[in-house]
């Protein structure tokens, strides 16, 4: 793009299998980061008191987080090996995650599952394309209300199933939005435009 033509800006959303399949984790070992982002619908929590958290476990489980969220802004400093069960959809760091690794083992083909569906179900609903229209409104009233063109800006958003309706960062650059706020067009305008505005 030449300068003459502006600020330009991109948004990618998805329902992406590897988010989907790091938050079913979260909830079946009782995991609490992020802290203010609601469970999955349909996804057992763990008992309390069932899983002895570690503070390594918690750290790595962070680190893990961010890197699934932001894989480019999060590299990992040694090489990735991919967790078996996980189709592809997990690879750790080679050092310094066992105690992950080894309380993720078991869970893939059910997180796996669960991951797919849920990713099924956005793309016959929401991923359809009509994406663009529904980040363009908000920019395009964003720039009414301020009175100048966007800045240039990257976002990436998260459609997910989760129990609450609500916009949660969850990145730098990334949101998790609940998939029914997502479907209703007005409550979705008025819930991005708060992001729209921090970013452009």
């Amino acid at each position: 793009m030449n300068a003459a033509a502006g600020p330009e800006w991109v948004v990618r959303e998805d329902a992406g299998l590897p988010v989907l399949v790091a938050l079913y984790l979260r909830q079946v070992l009782g995991l609490r980061f992020p802290e203010e982002l609601p469970m999955l619908r349909g996804v057992p929590a763990a008992e309390a008191g069932e899983f002895e958290r570690s503070p390594a476990l918690e750290r790595q489980w962070r680190a893990f987080w961010e890197m699934t969220v932001e894989p480019q802004a999060h590299p990992s400093p040694v090489p990735l090996d991919l967790v078996d069960g996980y189709d592809m959809l997990i690879a750790l760091p080679t050092e310094g995650f066992d105690e992950l690794r080894g309380a993720i083992a078991g869970h893939g083909p059910e997180a796996v599952a669960v991951a797919r569906r849920a990713h099924e179900r956005y793309r016959a609903g929401l991923g359809t394309g009509s994406s663009y229209r529904a980040y363009a409104s908000a920019i395009a009233q964003h720039e009414r209300n301020v009175g100048r063109r966007a800045h240039s800006f990257e976002l990436n958003v998260q459609v997910l199933p989760l129990t609450q309706r609500g916009v949660w960062w969850i990145g730098s650059l990334t949101v998790a939005v609940t998939d029914g706020l997502r479907g209703d067009v007005a409550a979705f305008d008025s819930a991005i435009a708060p992001v729209i505005a921090d970013l452009a």
